[in-house]
């Protein structure tokens, strides 16, 4: 029995098509009907269950596939390893990232990887938490990038950096001149807030928990832009992470204040499948975004 013959009958399975298997192995649908019932003659036991629109699987059918999937997913694997020892690091990694880290903390990994793995592309998705843990569990990404990352089944979790956060306001604001602002202070303020569910906005709450002061926001926003805009245009003051407002500290459009109780900061998690092999160009970038953290750790603090 080929490893050709196992794809077929999985290709068979996923598309519920005779002609589409054929169409994704380049053989005519009669080579691969062949290996079907060669399949079904070797286990004495129909495998595939045929109507006039679709195929499916008998429950015999069903445990093979299972079982035919993980061999042909780990054979893959394999055969990308030893291929790519033999060279450069190349390729499109996918990276699921949820939009407030994403958009603000991976500039400089993309350049850094330009200039160290020039033919490694990292491409981003963005997408709410908890589909960034369901994109890498299931393959649709090969690192995730959360922040207050949570150990779940099957994830793997590197601590990528941390985040300190900072309050934000317009320029006018009475708050602006001050050097440092309390988080009391913050208690009869208009507070823009991300939604109730998402990891910053419980970390926020935790925070003003542990320092005995009660918000009740004036808004819920789902992103980091619309917060920032929200600020800008005096609906309220914000509690974000300071590397989401680089750019409005540049325009002068944002002004940022640290708190007298101290510094406070969220955990930037990478997320891998546990067990997965890393192809070299998933390697190069995780290696990329541990190399810009400990730059970033080690440069000097204005």
């Amino acid at each position: 029995m080929q490893l050709e013959s196992l794809k077929m009958f999985c290709d068979v399975v996923e598309t519920g098509s005779f002609s589409r298997a054929a169409q994704l192995n380049h053989v005519t649908q009669s080579a691969v009907s062949q290996q079907i019932r060669a399949l079904e003659t070797r286990y004495e036991q129909r495998l595939l269950s045929r109507s006039a629109r679709q195929v499916t699987p008998t429950p015999a059918g069903e445990r093979l596939f299972r079982g035919c999937k993980e061999i042909l997913i780990r054979f893959n694997e394999v055969e990308q390893e030893i291929q790519e020892q033999a060279s450069e690091a190349s390729g499109t990694t996918i990276v699921s990232s949820i939009y407030s880290v994403g958009l603000h903390e991976l500039q400089n990994i993309q350049r850094h990887l330009l200039k160290t793995h020039p033919k490694v592309n990292m491409r981003l998705n963005y997408q709410r938490n908890d589909q960034v843990y369901d994109d890498v569990l299931s393959g649709a990404a090969d690192l995730g990038l959360v922040a207050y990352p949570q150990s779940r089944a099957g994830i793997d979790v590197v601590e990528f950096r941390k985040d300190n956060l900072v309050l934000i306001c317009p320029p006018p604001h009475p708050l602006a001149s001050l050097p440092k602002v309390s988080l009391s202070q913050l208690a009869n303020l208009p507070f823009l807030a991300f939604e109730r569910e998402t990891p910053t906005r419980k970390g926020i709450d935790k925070i003003l928990r542990d320092n005995q002061v009660s918000l009740i926001p004036a808004m819920e926003m789902d992103n980091i832009e619309a917060i920032k805009r929200g600020v800008e245009l005096g609906l309220g003051v914000a509690i974000v992470p300071i590397a989401s407002v680089r750019h409005e500290l540049t325009q002068h459009t944002l002004i940022t204040k640290p708190f007298t109780e101290g510094e406070f900061s969220r955990t930037i998690g990478i997320l891998l499948r546990k067990g997965k092999f890393l192809a070299r160009s998933t390697q190069a970038v995780l290696d990329t975004f541990q190399a810009v953290a400990a730059q970033e750790d080690n440069s000097p603090k204005v």
